[in-house]
């Protein structure tokens, strides 16, 4: 272990491995367990299209290492980070005492891959795991030869081993009840992923049967609350642990962080039925909009990077990061008819990402529990030219996003330099603010904002900035009006906000009730595969196949397309005649299948005959949720549901020579690959073979 040690924080025998940090680290009191997640970054060894095309030049894996001292056991187990919904990397290798002499030492190694989808490389970056997975296993034993040899050249050629301290021999203690230590590999990955205390998971039992597993009733460490949290009461630590709990128990993707769960409660004063309700809502908004990779992702046009007045600038005497915004220098109707709402939302919520991550980097450099940010808006030029009326709808719809997704993230807003006009503006935006944000309002009119109880009592004197009569220099952009060579029609700022919508190779179709979106194939050698990778994004639909040796009349757009598409770019096809008998002049090759909002689907279909198959996404009306104490996620969000008769899909078809399968869709192959793992809607008829891979 102490050679292996020596690889972090980066090794200069593994090229690739960039650097690394820690992310949590645990020590039981006897030292017998100890457990340490690191966020490595890797420079893969990839073509340089294929980056441009990811959009990243790193990749970043999680390592989390596990070891028992008591049962002479280290567990290693990564995952990748980035583009982590698109492609899945689970590496697992365990050191253990050998069986029949315990001065040796065994290793074993596994690892698995699953692709979902990767802008059509999928076969390149499969032979490009493959090839650095098969480098490492290589350059492993020389590693850690290298390390060992560097150790006996310290005079270091052995470790004791480790003994239980006086102090851990009463451990049938009434008041602290112990149990033995399970081994480290069964530590749910969830709870270190974010960052926790592992006191609640590893804990020692008495029965290898007892769950390792947190339970409501365990309590986070005093320090990692004053460090990373802040003050909790023991209600409010309990309801933190009982949600991320249920989390971890229902949710499929990504758990987010303590903090950000402790924002959703504190918006909710600590009602866990409530702050469920809309962190789930936003987990699945922030999968369906990908916002998790908006910063590395997106890149702002440069009409925002010059008109947009914002931007960071140091922190405030509490150590909060500090926005300044010059929203009366700012042409908001300028920059909405150049841009159109889409751009401007996307460009708040990349200022939003940045402000969480802002908050991390602070929390360590401070070293106390920075969770929110100061906002200044100085509203020195705001006239009736803001109050035009679709750039206050614009701002309403940007209040109504970040008050559901971004809670308790606003620490204080300072309002400066309020002109006569502002109680307008103030009137029309205020009934969309929560009121707990409200109260961290503070306005000053004219040049109060100098004066006690100003801006020297929350920034210090040396970053205020110039326009404000600081001696700062502020980086943030004037602003100005934008010229109107650069305004949009309607039409092109629709095209627009497809792209930015989609940005891959996805199109975009609507669904709605008796109106089912539909795509034609035509086949012309049988035994090809259809292939299709799609996002229900809204509401529940009906996936289904269909064969016909005639080709349907040319596709009509239905004319319910025009009618109540929030969502940009969603077009409505039908190809199947109403006159069409099924069974007669078409067949259905394979059984429905049900797939529910937020859910992404992957799968292929092996033709049998030649002709034209028809891939069909029709409306299916959501069933009602049973009544349980706990709740699952789908459940949660099924009751929130308003009536509507309108989905939305995001998909992607490919046809490809049955020879050629295997090696360009292996995430797609049968579940006999060693890659994949196929779901239980997984179907198959005598006629032909199809797969489905679903994933929430």
């Amino acid at each position: 272990l102490q050679a292996y040690e020596r690889r972090f924080p980066t090794c200069p025998l593994i090229p690739m491995f960039v650097a690394s940090d820690t992310v949590s680290e645990y020590k039981s009191e006897d030292e017998a367990i100890h457990v340490i997640e690191r966020r490595c970054k890797l420079d893969i060894d990839a073509p340089r299209l294929l980056k441009k095309i990811a959009g990243v030049d790193y990749v970043y894996f999680v390592q989390k290492n596990s070891l028992n001292r008591r049962e002479r056991t280290l567990h290693i187990e990564a995952y990748n980070e980035t583009f982590s919904n698109r492609v899945i990397i689970n590496e697992h290798c365990s050191y253990t005492v050998h069986p029949d002499n315990e001065d040796w030492t065994c290793f074993e190694q596994s690892a698995s891959l699953d692709i979902k989808s990767f802008f059509g490389f999928e076969s390149t970056v499969e032979k490009i795991a493959m090839k650095q997975y098969t480098s490492n296993i290589k350059k492993g034993k020389e590693i850690i030869e290298y390390y060992l040899k560097q150790l006996e050249e310290e005079g270091i050629t052995f470790v004791p081993r480790w003994t239980p301290p006086v102090a851990c021999k009463s451990e049938s203690s009434t008041s602290h009840p112990r149990r033995p230590v399970s081994p480290a590999i069964n530590i749910p990955e969830s709870a270190t992923k974010e960052g926790l205390n592992n006191k609640e998971i590893l804990n020692s039992s008495s029965s290898p049967s007892e769950p390792t597993a947190g339970t409501p009733d365990d309590k986070l460490d005093a320090d990692y609350i004053k460090r990373y949290l802040g003050d909790l009461t023991p209600m409010q630590e309990s309801c933190l642990i009982r949600l991320r709990k249920w989390l971890q128990e229902t949710h499929k993707g990504k758990i987010p962080k303590d903090e950000h769960i402790l924002r959703f409660l504190r918006a909710r004063d600590f009602n866990i039925d409530k702050a469920r309700e809309i962190l789930c809502q936003s987990l699945t908004w922030r999968k369906q909009h990908q916002v998790d990779y908006i910063l590395d992702t997106w890149n702002p046009p440069q009409v925002l990077q010059d008109y947009y007045a914002g931007g960071w600038h140091h922190h405030d005497k509490d150590g909060r990061p500090l926005y300044v915004l010059r929203l009366g220098q700012m042409d908001t109707k300028g920059l909405v008819r150049a841009l159109g709402e889409e751009a401007l939302l996307r460009y708040v919520l990349s200022i939003n990402e940045e402000g969480l991550r802002r908050c991390e980097e602070n929390t360590k450099v401070f070293g106390r529990p920075i969770s929110s940010w100061t906002c200044l808006v100085d509203l020195e030029g705001l006239n009736m030219r803001h109050l035009w009326r679709p750039g206050v709808k614009a701002l309403l719809r940007i209040i109504e996003v970040v008050e559901a997704n971004y809670p308790e993230t606003l620490g204080r807003l300072l309002i400066l330099r309020a002109p006569r006009v502002f109680p307008v503006l103030w009137t029309l935006v205020s009934p969309f603010i929560d009121d707990n944000t409200r109260k961290k309002f503070l306005i000053y009119a004219g040049n109060d904002y100098q004066g006690p109880g100003g801006l020297l009592d929350y920034i210090d004197k040396e970053i205020i900035p110039d326009f404000l009569g600081g001696e700062c220099m502020c980086e943030v952009p004037e602003g100005g009006l934008v010229p109107k060579s650069l305004y949009r029609t309607a039409e092109e700022l629709e095209n627009e906000d497809i792209k930015l919508w989609t940005e891959t190779i996805y199109q975009s179709a609507s669904v709605f009730k008796g109106a089912p979106h539909e795509v034609l194939i035509q086949i012309v050698d049988a035994s090809s595969v259809i292939t299709w990778d799609f996002d229900v994004c809204k509401g529940d639909i009906v996936f289904n196949i269909f064969h016909s040796k005639r080709a349907p009349q040319p596709p009509k757009k239905d004319s319910l397309g025009a009618h109540s598409i929030t969502s940009p770019g969603g077009n409505n096809v039908q190809l199947i005649d109403k006159v069409w008998q099924l069974g007669r002049d078409y067949s259905m090759v394979e059984s429905p299948l049900i797939c529910k909002e937020g859910e992404s689907v992957q799968g292929s279909h092996v033709t049998r005959w030649p002709g034209f198959y028809i891939l069909q996404w029709k409306f299916h009306s959501m069933p009602a949720c049973a009544t349980t104490n706990l709740p699952r996620v789908d459940d949660v969000l099924a009751s929130l549901q308003v009536s509507s008769h309108k989905c939305k899909v995001m998909y992607y078809t490919e046809v490809i020579g049955s020879e050629d399968f295997r090696g360009s869709m292996t995430s797609l192959e049968s579940s006999h690959s060693g890659f994949s793992q196929l779901s239980a809607a997984t179907t198959s008829s005598s006629q032909s073979h199809s797969s489905s891979m679903i994933s929430r």
